[in-house]
């Protein structure tokens, strides 16, 4: 099939090689979103994938938005017959999806119809999940509730970050979407309807979600911390500055600390919860790199019974 891939960053780049890297079927183009600022310069970026396009001499459209006459006109010169999309970032109209004679077909990292929408990874960690996987499916109007092609399954591993489930399912998920487009083409694959039970939503993580609470148990502050690294990353208060919380790890053996309350020893740190501490092992004081939770501590002196959090 004459292919169009819509994605934009780096978790979509496996998916775009796994298809260009097939002999059945042709990437005529990609679209992405439009450049980006980024650095301390704030200069214009491409993203990720229009980077890998523009390296295998690929045809990049950057639309604006993806109702642009322009973009749609160019669409139907290149007549697809398919069009996979994986972390597009970007609502697409009806009279976009009307364009490819297959439609588009997203890869999304959930079994669905568990964790719709723009972080399903995220909410997979912070929600227990011990298994999680990834679709492809026809993209319809309503949000990722299409009929599905295929799905794969991935165990969600104790000390697993959303950033580590990511990486893995991009990159099993560029094999399924790719087998995917071969099942289309030959007309062995069928997408079957979502079952209406089971539906959960997985919106955006803000900054606000990411905020540690103190009297949550400890299982729900290791989850939260993971869940929200890399992005936008757990946080928390101390003296009055806010203190990004890179890595912890539940400490069974230490239930006599108040919420938020730290204690710290010659090469460890510990933080209360509402049941037993986790010990804090990396964090980021504003404005400055990443280090390990003791050197922090050592830095600040930090006073017996002072609390995180406030």
């Amino acid at each position: 099939m004459k292919l169009v891939f819509a994605g934009t960053p780096e978790v979509a780049v496996p998916a775009l090689d796994a298809l260009i890297a097939s002999d059945r079927h042709e990437v005529a183009a990609v679209v992405t979103r439009p450049d980006a600022p980024a650095g301390r310069g704030r200069r214009l970026v491409a993203s990720p994938v229009a980077q890998r396009a523009e390296e295998a001499g690929i045809e990049v459209l950057k639309p604006a938005r993806p109702r642009d006459e322009d973009f749609l006109a160019r669409l139907r010169e290149i007549a697809p017959d398919c069009c996979p999309v994986v972390a597009y970032g970007a609502l697409l109209p009806k009279v976009a999806l009307d364009i490819p004679a297959r439609g588009w077909v997203n890869l999304h990292f959930s079994l669905l119809p568990a964790w719709r929408g723009a972080a399903p990874v995220q909410h997979a960690v912070m929600a227990g999940d011990e298994v999680t996987g990834a679709s492809t499916f026809l993209i319809e109007e309503g949000l990722d509730s299409g009929p599905v092609y295929g799905v794969l399954t991935e165990e969600v591993r104790a000390t697993d970050t959303s950033g580590d489930l990511l990486t893995r399912l991009a990159f099993a998920g560029a094999g399924l979407l790719a087998a995917t487009m071969d099942g289309i083409e030959d007309g062995a694959l069928h997408a079957v309807e979502q079952p209406a039970d089971g539906v959960t939503l997985a919106p955006k993580i803000t900054v606000e979600d990411a905020e540690v609470q103190w009297s949550a148990p400890a299982l729900r502050v290791d989850r939260v911390v993971r869940g929200c690294t890399p992005a936008p990353g757990a946080w928390t208060l101390f003296r009055g500055e806010r203190l990004k919380l890179v890595q912890a790890t539940p400490a069974v053996d230490r239930s006599e600390l108040a919420p938020g309350e730290l204690s710290v020893g010659k090469n460890n740190v510990f933080a209360g919860t509402g049941s037993h501490a986790v010990e804090l092992l990396w964090v980021q004081p504003q404005g400055k790199k990443p280090m390990r939770a003791a050197d922090w501590a050592r830095g600040v002196r930090i006073a017996p019974g002072e609390l995180l959090g406030n």
